[in-house]
């Protein structure tokens, strides 16, 4: 083999790697695009959970849309007001009132639900809801393995009597445990908000009735007691608007399955199914 044969070839791959280096520096300096510096200076602002809580990937994807104006300063459910404010000076606007949220279980089945089979797989409830519908006669009820207890990076949840519980002064509201859930029934709310319609099942009532001892049977009740129109039954569950509710926990009282859960006032403890 002659010096030419080695030579040449490695000289023709250097030249093609000098040739295609100078190609991409010269590129960059042509696409290079100037990012806004208040991107960066917002990312380190904020908590960098990159939780999704706000409905972007990342802190850094949420920066850009703050910058861009496609969403308000205060957008981090993890940061809240002390983050909001502080995103509010670097974009040189009043960040405005920000009202902390919370997660919230609609269900309060547990104990109260009637079982078909008791589970002995694997503790998430994803895993128990492919064997056989799950264990619980009630497709909408929270089944109570905890996979929303493993989302939740801030120790905010545990299972209680069966049922995912939500410890408010823990709860950042990032969401995770809404994803995790599937059966859906995890919301988020306002922190001031107090009574709650902790019920996700559409059933009619003489078929609840048979499957869960505290599920509403959309009798109505809570819907003739509100004095501001707050709260309506529709396909058989009441649900509650609150930009109309006050608090008065009327509907709570007014609730014969004691379903509707006022926060001001100690819940009723469960009691098996039969």
């Amino acid at each position: 083999m002659s010096i030419d044969s080695v030579l040449i070839p490695a000289a023709v791959l250097g030249g093609m790697g000098l040739f295609f280096g100078v190609l991409l520096a010269v590129s960059s300096k042509v696409f290079h695009v100037d990012q806004d510096p208040r991107i960066a200076e917002i990312t380190d602002t904020l908590p960098g959970a990159n939780c999704g809580g706000c409905g972007y990937a990342g802190c850094s994807n949420l920066a850009s849309a703050i910058v861009e104006g496609k969403v308000p300063v205060s957008s981090c459910p993890v940061g809240g007001a002390a983050v909001a404010q502080k995103i509010a000076a670097i974009m040189g606007v009043e960040a405005g009132d920000v009202a902390k949220m919370v997660a919230h279980v609609n269900c309060r089945g547990g104990l109260n639900a009637h079982r078909k089979y008791e589970y002995a797989g694997l503790s998430d409830c994803m895993a128990a809801s492919k064997v056989a519908g799950g264990p619980l006669d009630c497709t909408y009820g929270c089944l109570g393995y905890g996979s929303c207890v493993q989302a939740c990076r801030y120790g905010a949840l545990h299972i209680e009597n069966g049922v995912a519980v939500v410890d408010a002064k823990k709860c950042v509201a990032c969401g995770q445990c809404v994803a995790a859930c599937p059966r859906h029934l995890i919301s988020i709310v306002s922190a001031k908000q107090d009574v709650f319609v902790s019920c996700s099942s559409h059933l009619r009532g003489a078929e609840l009735r048979r499957i869960c001892n505290i599920g509403c049977i959309g009798c109505m009740l809570c819907q003739k007691a509100c004095p501001t129109g707050a709260i309506t039954v529709t396909d058989n569950l009441a649900s509650i608007d609150y930009d109309k509710c006050i608090n008065c926990g009327a509907c709570a009282n007014a609730c014969p399955r004691k379903l509707i859960v006022n926060a001001r006032e100690s819940a009723p403890a469960s009691k098996p199914a039969q």
